[in-house]
């Protein structure tokens, strides 16, 4: 198989697996709301080959992987009224920085207990 053989077995499985429907599925309507699901998608992808010889058999190589991330990042509310964005984002880095400031607070006040502790 070629390098470029491998890139394309790799994207074609990729382009697949990412889509909001991946995390979501169908967009809902619920009491004259549609929600729409929003999601941020991610790919990465390596590959790598080889030749020479080695000490008492020719050498090759080849390889290649990949990967997909899907996060749900908000959804989009229709409804008669007019349309609605709602983020997921928000909320997440409201707690990632609640308890960064946890730990934060955590590692001081042991410091100071130990310099309190040490001086008695």
């Amino acid at each position: 198989m070629t390098l470029p053989d491998i890139l394309k077995s790799i994207t074609d499985r990729l382009h697949g697996s990412a889509s909001v429907r991946t995390v979501y599925g169908e967009p809902v309507v619920v009491e004259g709301k549609t929600i729409i699901p929003v999601a941020k998608v991610r790919y990465g992808f390596g590959a790598g080959f080889g030749e020479g010889e080695g000490s008492e058999d020719p050498g090759h190589g080849g390889g290649g992987g990949g990967g997909v991330e899907v996060t749900p990042i908000g959804i989009i509310e229709i409804t008669p009224d007019g349309t609605n964005y709602i983020s997921f984002e928000d909320r997440s880095r409201m707690i990632k920085a609640g308890l960064a400031l946890g730990l934060i607070a955590m590692f001081i006040l042991g410091r100071m207990l130990l310099r309190k502790g040490g001086n008695q």
